[in-house]
């Protein structure tokens, strides 16, 4: 069984060119994470595209004149931060709290959504209007009620990048946890219903995100960022056997299930926890107020 790993550099201040992670960014509509700002700057996608040029060789090695092509390859970076209708509210509201010295303007004007996107029920008539003028797109897909604003985000990213490698591909979803309990529980579903895309939920608190079964996992922890407190929880099915390292209560060979043993309130012990399960879980771990 392949390896998954999985890491939290995400959280530190910078962008890390030479990782292999490519990372997008949703809001949504709950309270901005104080980190904010350092997800907007990783929320860019890489586009390679092929591009051809054609020249003629110099006097000396050209024959008859010959102009021969040639083709290479050219890395583009799109920004793709995306918004649900009432995360752009989120947006406008509360990005230029975080930049208390600076004009409220101008940090709206910083950070400007590529689209927003949703049912469009949410969303206040200046912050619309203000988006729009700034050349945000909007996208109203009111038709579609059987999936959430979370997952109809998720989706235009996938599909905005049709030759980019999925696997490599992880989507920051600020704003997901916190306020309602029936939107954060629709949240954790859209992480089920899109196992195959690596999908992060993030408060000022903690993170979530899906450990497939598919895979054995490795999580190398960010210990200035994140942690000590964390969890793995089995929804929707029983794990039957759930084996860690690295927590200050591992598991081997363990059956957990709602309505029994769920390993919550457990311990980073180290850099790196290892998890292997018969069954999907969520893993969670709290962020430091740093």
């Amino acid at each position: 069984m392949d390896v998954m790993t999985h890491s939290s550099t995400f959280l530190l201040p910078g962008n890390d060119h030479s990782s292999s992670v490519t990372y997008a960014l949703v809001v949504l509509n709950q309270r901005l994470p104080r980190f904010t700002p350092i997800l907007w700057d990783h929320g860019s996608v890489s586009l390679v595209a092929f591009s051809f040029f054609a020249f003629c060789l110099p006097p000396c090695m050209r024959e008859r004149d010959k102009v021969f092509s040639f083709g290479f390859w050219r890395c583009v970076t799109a920004q793709l931060r995306a918004c649900a209708d009432g995360g752009a509210n989120r947006l406008f509201d509360e990005m230029p709290l975080l930049f208390p010295r600076d004009d409220a303007l101008d940090v709206r004007h910083r950070y400007k959504p590529d689209i927003i996107k949703g049912d469009m029920d949410s969303i206040r008539t200046e912050v619309l209007d203000f988006y729009t003028n700034l050349g945000t797109k909007v996208v109203d897909e009111s038709h579609d009620q059987d999936t959430t604003d979370l997952h109809k985000c998720v989706a235009y990213i996938r599909d905005f990048a049709p030759n980019l490698d999925k696997s490599n591909l992880c989507i920051l979803v600020a704003g997901a946890l916190g306020g309602r309990f029936d939107h954060e529980a629709g949240n954790i579903n859209v992480l089920y219903r899109l196992s195959t895309t690596r999908i992060i939920l993030l408060s000022d608190d903690c993170l979530i995100y899906l450990l497939p079964r598919t895979h054995h996992h490795e999580i190398h922890i960010q210990s200035s960022v994140e942690g000590p407190h964390c969890g793995l929880i089995p929804i929707g099915m029983t794990s039957v056997s759930t084996t860690t390292t690295g927590l200050q209560w591992d598991l081997t060979n363990t059956e957990m299930r709602f309505g029994d043993l769920v390993s919550t309130s457990n311990l980073v012990q180290g850099e790196k926890i290892t998890v292997q399960s018969s069954s999907d879980l969520l893993w969670t771990i709290s962020i430091k107020r740093v």
